[in-house]
């Protein structure tokens, strides 16, 4: 029995080998795999939405991410919420200039102390 296992062992492992090196049809080693590539990168149309981060996934690599497609994902969302912090604070300043104006008529709710 134990020269039985050691045998179907030894077969194993040299199908194995020979399925590696290259020992079947084909003529050659196994096939390098394509690397993964990110399936649906961020829209390059349109600005980044929730939907859009919340669909994104990453394809796995040897460690981890690919670091160029995160780097990728990473610079372009850095882009957008520089321009989006930009743009709120071009309003904010445009809506303190409104504010200080002359003539300014202002849209609040008088207090209830003021209304007696």
């Amino acid at each position: 029995m134990f020269l039985f296992l050691v045998v179907a062992l030894a077969v194993v492992v040299a199908a194995v080998t020979l399925a590696v090196v290259g020992g079947g049809e084909g003529g050659g080693p196994l096939p390098e795999a394509a690397p993964e590539r990110l399936q649906d990168p961020l829209p390059p149309d349109r600005p980044i939405g929730r939907a859009d981060i919340d669909s994104l996934r990453f394809p796995l690599s040897a460690r981890g991410y690919r670091m160029a497609d995160v780097d990728d994902a990473l610079s372009r969302l850095g882009a957008e919420l520089a321009e989006r912090d930009a743009r709120i604070a071009d309003l904010e300043s445009a809506l303190a200039g409104a504010r200080t104006a002359p003539g300014h008529i202002s849209m609040d709710k008088p207090a209830p102390e003021d209304q007696q």
